[in-house]
């Protein structure tokens, strides 16, 4: 079955979200439209990426994404269409891409240079069209003409010795979790390299020695340190809420140090 996955944020009190639904359903009523989040910070390019770079993964080959997250404002707006990875991409030329995903996409084309009208409503009247074509089978070759530049940013980086790790609060979720950007994989080599000797974690005031393998192996109101389903280093409380308590919000450094 066809999927177009949908992420803006546009909220949920208006009617936006609609509107760029209907966009999708008068090219092709039988494509099946999954929202992923309408919740995204204003015009906030960090948390859509984190949010998108967390599931896109998980749909089938193939999938297109619809990302309307601060898709108007700017005087030189382009709307791409992006294949990368076996995925496409419907998205404004803001730099999202890049911080969704580091593999180099295979084909990026400007799907509004083809289009001789203007329009307030972008992600209906441009985006929505071409992730529904996209996913009802047009070729991306045809849907604009090739962009060689696009912008293209680089989000926060993990730095990382033998002795340290060096990371940040990339989230904070509904439940106050604070999810870093600190992987296992990279947490699990450094501490090998190490003779697996002990380590200590530091956010914000507090210390710890210990990472949990689940949330209930600390009692209610106690913190804990896990890897998550996506691999990341997180910080939360069993029933409570870690970044009010701790006092720690988006961006924060998260120190990993290792004992010799």
């Amino acid at each position: 079955m066809a999927v177009i996955t949908f992420m803006s944020d546009f909220g949920t009190q208006d009617h936006y979200v609609a509107a760029v639904k209907s966009g999708i359903i008068r090219v092709n009523p039988a494509l099946n439209i999954i929202d992923v989040s309408h919740d995204i910070q204003l015009f906030d390019l960090s948390h859509a990426s984190f949010v998108m770079k967390q599931v896109y993964r998980d749909f089938p080959k193939g999938t297109v994404h619809l990302i309307a997250v601060d898709s108007v404002g700017r005087r030189s707006d382009k709307y791409l269409a992006i294949k990368v990875a076996e995925h496409y991409f419907i998205c404004p030329d803001n730099g999202l891409i890049s911080l969704i995903t580091d593999q180099q996409p295979t084909i990026v084309v400007d799907i509004n240079s083809l289009l001789e009208n203007k329009t307030t409503f972008p992600a209906k009247d441009i985006m929505a069209p071409a992730a529904a074509k996209l996913c009802s089978g047009s070729n991306i070759h045809e849907m604009g003409k090739p962009v060689e530049q696009y912008i293209q940013l680089i989000g926060r980086q993990v730095k990382a010795t033998r002795k340290e790790i060096v990371g940040n609060v990339v989230r904070v979720d509904h439940y106050g979790n604070l999810i870093t950007n600190i992987r296992q994989q990279e947490f699990e080599k450094i501490h090998e390299l190490n003779q697996q000797q002990g380590f200590s974690i530091r956010a914000g005031r507090e210390v710890f020695g210990k990472i949990n393998q689940f949330f209930y192996q600390v009692d209610p109101g106690d913190c804990y340190l896990i890897f998550n389903s996506n691999g990341l280093l997180q910080i939360g409380i069993n029933k409570g809420n870690a970044s009010e308590l701790l006092g720690l919000r988006r961006d924060a450094p998260i120190f990993v140090q290792f004992n010799q």
